[in-house]
């Protein structure tokens, strides 16, 4: 009877299917997200270990974690109103053209509406103010803005062109695809012209993308408004997301302990703690300068190393941090060496290089849990 199949223990149930798994998810996002006033530390915890794609979730979560919205539900109405309108003011201060402003004046919607005016209804030479010349050099004069700005707006039209060229949501000819172009362009010069220490950075178009993407791409029927607003809120979340990562575009701290190669510096000191052999082989034996690979990881926050999709998860992670994404960041970095040490041990400075500058795809879930273990 011992080997009767009556004796055998029954098989372990068979694990639930993804799809199970993610609306388990969705159904613990949405009961914290209904609260009155919501648990940041418990949504930055549940954040960390993966966003649900479904439901909308993200978009309401990462707007969240980045401040743009309080925790208070009952202020979200009366909050999201004043920034939108904020914005829109925004839109009508910078992204004004001078010859609309000219043709205004000239037909004669003019603030001196009690000006006199020639036979043909146009104002004299002499009532065209100081300001409203093209010629102009008055700092708040918008022809000398506008030729002050063109060479930045011609680059930032010709980064947000390549964003993505894979994508039929950022490229192409289709109606679409040229209005969320114009987006991130209103954004990324409206960020320039308020940001006269930074302007635009080459790169910044990148790290917007994601931004844009996930509150355009909102399928929350509930926040179907929100989409219209996509461009506004993106503006805010991208403001308050390079906060944190300020110095490293600022060209004037790129040498000190807090600009761009301090935060590299950070990254080998980091390494050496958890793997000194490694660090060693590659700044010494290989001599591979982590500007030559980390610089773009860190800057660009890992958008150009991974698919798309797998930058949306790794964000989930990098925004859930209380201390803003930069430690997180560089956590990852690390963890991105670490899984790789066994090709970069074995490898010669050209070898390791191509390797690092060209990140092979890796199980996305586990590079965060190592990057986790290095807390």
């Amino acid at each position: 009877m011992a080997n009767s199949p009556r004796s055998k223990p029954p098989a372990p149930p068979p694990p639930p299917p993804p799809e199970f798994e993610i609306s388990r998810q969705s159904r613990i996002f949405a009961a914290q997200l209904s609260k009155k006033v919501i648990d940041l530390d418990e949504l930055r915890m549940l954040a960390a270990q993966g966003i649900p794609d479904g439901a909308g979730v993200r978009s309401t979560v990462w707007k969240l974690l980045l401040g743009y919205l309080p925790n208070d539900r009952s202020l979200w109405e009366q909050e999201l109103a004043n920034k939108r309108s904020q914005y829109a003011a925004f839109k009508d201060e910078f992204l004004s053209n001078p010859v609309e402003i000219a043709r205004r004046v000239e037909s004669g919607d003019h603030p001196n509406e009690n000006a006199e005016r020639g036979e043909n209804g146009f104002l004299h030479r002499s009532e065209v103010t100081q300001e409203e010349h093209p010629l102009s050099l008055g700092k708040t004069s918008a022809w000398n803005q506008f030729f002050e700005y063109s060479e930045i707006m011609e680059q930032i039209d010709r980064d947000v062109k390549r964003t993505h060229p894979d994508m039929h949501f950022f490229c192409g000819d289709s109606s679409f695809a040229m209005s969320n172009q114009e987006s991130l362009k209103n954004v990324l010069i409206i960020f320039a012209k308020l940001n006269a220490g930074i302007r635009y950075v080459q790169g910044m178009n990148e790290i917007l993308a994601p931004l844009y993407f996930v509150f355009r791409s909102d399928p929350d029927d509930k926040n179907a408004v929100w989409n219209k607003f996509a461009e506004a809120d993106s503006f805010f979340c991208f403001v308050e997301l390079l906060s944190g990562f300020r110095d490293n575009f600022c060209q004037k701290l790129d040498n000190s302990a807090v600009g761009i190669r301090g935060t590299l510096s950070k990254l080998m000191q980091l390494l050496a703690k958890y793997d000194g052999e490694l660090q060693h082989h590659l700044e010494i034996t290989t001599e591979v300068n982590p500007q030559f690979y980390a610089f773009r990881w860190i800057t660009l926050l890992l958008t150009q190393e991974f698919n798309f999709a797998d930058t949306i998860h790794i964000w989930d992670t990098l925004l859930s941090d209380p201390d803003g994404p930069q430690e997180t960041l560089l956590r990852i970095c690390c963890a991105m060496l670490i899984l790789v040490r066994k090709r970069l041990l074995a490898g010669d400075f050209t070898s390791n290089l191509k390797l690092l500058q060209n990140y092979p795809p890796t199980n996305i879930s586990h590079l965060l849990y190592v990057a986790n273990k290095l807390h």
